[in-house]
C-alpha cells in the first residue's frame, strides 16, 4: 500500500460533522497502512503542506475537502511525481466526479487503499493552476457572491445564482484561441480540462483530462429562453447539443476585456482583470484514484 498523507481542511463540509481522522484509522489503520493526517490552519495552508509532503517520501498525498483543498494540494504537488488522492468532502467534489472518486467516505476511503496510478492535464490561467475549471464572466460573478453568502452548499449557489442573473452585465472582450481571434460579448467564458463545474452541472461533458486540449465554452448573452437550455444543458450533460453556446478544443488562449472582469479558477474567485493568458499542461499531474 502506498504511504498516505491525508490534508485535511476541517472545515469543509461533512468534515465538520465526522470525526474523519477516526473514519480514516478505520479502513487504514485496520490494514497497517502507513498514512499521516495533516490538518490545514489556514487558506493556502494546503499547499504548503503537500510540498513538505512531497519532500518527506509520500506516495500519495490526499485531499480531504472539497474542490478549494483539492485545488491546494495538486499545486503544492505539481513538478513531482507524488500523486493527487481525493477524499471528498466540499459541497460541489467537481474534479473528484469526473475521475469517479466515490462520494461515501467508506468506499472513497477502501478506493484510496488500493488505487490506480494515472496522470492528467493541468490548466493555468494567469499563472493560477486549475485542475477542473477556470472561466471569466458570470461564473465567476456568482463564486465571488457565494463566497460572501455565509453558508455553502447548492441550495445557497442556486439561490446565489437566481439573484445575480438579474443583475449580470457582459463584458466586451477580445479573444484568441490557438490563434483563431473573434471579439464578442462574455457572459460566461469557461476554460474545462474536466467536464463539469460540480454537482453534475456539465459545462463541458466531452472534456478530457488526458488529450492535451483545453475544451472551451463561450455565453455571449443568456436571455431567459437560452438561460432555461443552458440549465438544462448542464443538467442533461448535453449543453454542446443545444446549441445554447460555442465550443472550442484549444491548448492556449489570451482573452482582452474592454473593463475588469472576474475569473475564477475551481470554483474559487480570484478577483478582476483586464487580461488572461490561459495554457495546458499536458499530463502535469500524477493521481492515484
Amino acid at each position: 500500500m502506498p504511504k498516505t498523507c491525508f490534508i485535511l481542511n476541517p472545515k469543509a463540509g461533512p468534515s465538520r460533522r465526522h470525526d474523519m481522522p477516526a473514519l480514516i484509522a478505520q479502513h487504514f489503520g485496520a490494514l497497517e497502512a502507513d498514512y499521516e493526517i495533516w490538518p490545514t490552519q489556514y487558506a493556502g495552508h494546503a499547499v504548503e503542506l503537500a510540498r513538505q509532503a512531497a519532500s518527506e517520501g509520500f506516495r500519495v498525498v490526499a485531499a480531504v475537502g472539497g474542490d478549494g483543498t483539492v485545488n491546494e494540494v495538486g499545486r503544492g504537488l505539481l513538478g513531482t511525481d507524488v500523486a493527487l488522492g481525493i477524499v471528498p468532502q466540499g459541497s460541489g467534489n467537481g474534479l473528484a466526479r469526473h475521475l469517479k472518486v466515490p462520494l461515501a467516505l467508506p468506499a472513497a476511503l477502501r478506493r484510496l487503499a488500493a488505487p490506480d496510478f494515472s496522470r492528467m492535464d493541468v490548466g493555468v490561467m494567469n499563472g493560477h493552476p486549475f485542475f477542473c475549471t477556470a472561466g471569466l464572466g458570470f461564473d465567476a460573478h456568482v463564486s465571488q457572491h457565494f463566497a460572501q453568502a455565509g453558508s455553502r452548499g447548492l441550495s445557497t449557489y442556486l439561490r446565489v445564482t437566481l439573484r445575480e442573473y438579474r443583475r449580470y452585465q457582459p463584458v466586451p472582450v477580445r479573444v484568441d484561441l490557438d490563434g483563431r481571434v473573434e471579439t464578442t460579448n462574455c457572459y460566461v467564458l469557461a476554460f474545462a480540462n474536466a467536464s463539469q463545474y460540480g454537482n453534475n452541472a456539465y459545462i463541458a461533458p466531452l472534456a478530457d483530462l488526458r488529450d492535451g486540449l483545453l475544451d472551451v465554452c463561450l455565453i455571449d448573452a443568456l436571455p431567459v429562453g437560452r438561460a432555461i437550455k443552458v440549465s438544462l444543458g448542464m443538467a442533461l450533460g448535453n449543453l454542446p447539443q443545444s446549441k445554447a453556446a460555442e465550443y472550442f478544443r484549444v491548448s492556449k488562449g489570451r482573452v482582452t476585456a474592454q473593463a475588469p472582469i472576474g475569473f475564477h479558477v475551481d470554483g474559487d474567485y480570484l478577483g478582476h482583470a483586464t487580461e488572461f493568458e490561459v495554457e495546458l499542461l499536458p499530463l502535469a499531474l500524477a493521481v492515484a484514484v
